[in-house]
């Protein structure tokens, strides 16, 4: 099931239209995570993504607070940045679990830090730096991550 939508990004605008076009997709329930070393676009994306599904407020990277929720119309966002968790048991006091609630989408940065917390994760993205711009990667896990990817390529003409 797994099925790939790869690109190249000139630019944080690149970035930014085709992060507003993959919102358009999305609904809850959802996981989403988003890999790539640092400075390769990923909380960029994730703000795009956040204010294409209705986020108004000031979107900050969650790096010190390791989460920061958002609610919207539609659904609780909440976008999670686990560059600094260092142990599961980190993500336990924290109450990572109790994020994944039915109305809620999750956006996760750093998914290797989460471990077995992350088994049905539906769609995840890569960002890798690549000339002067970035590679993305989108893969599909789940039914779910399929029909949105699905509708991501249908509204990007692929």
């Amino acid at each position: 099931m797994n099925s790939q939508f790869q690109c190249y990004l000139a630019d944080e605008e690149a970035t930014k239209a085709i992060a507003v076009v993959f919102a358009s997709c999305l609904h809850a329930p959802l996981i989403v995570t988003f890999s790539g070393q640092i400075g390769a676009g990923k909380t960029t994306f994730i703000r795009a993504m956040l204010r294409e599904l209705g986020v108004d407020s000031a979107i900050k990277s969650p790096t010190f607070s390791i989460v920061e929720n958002y609610s919207t119309t539609n659904a609780q966002i909440n976008h999670f940045d686990l560059y600094r968790i260092s142990s599961i048991d980190e993500l336990n006091y924290i109450g990572f679990r109790d994020y994944f609630e039915e109305n809620a989408i999750c956006c996760i940065e750093w998914p290797e830090k989460a471990g077995i917390y992350l088994e049905n994760v539906d769609l995840g993205f890569t960002l890798a730096l690549k000339g002067n711009g970035r590679e993305l990667i989108a893969t599909s896990y789940t039914s779910n991550g399929e029909k949105i990817l699905s509708c991501f390529k249908e509204k990007w003409n692929i």
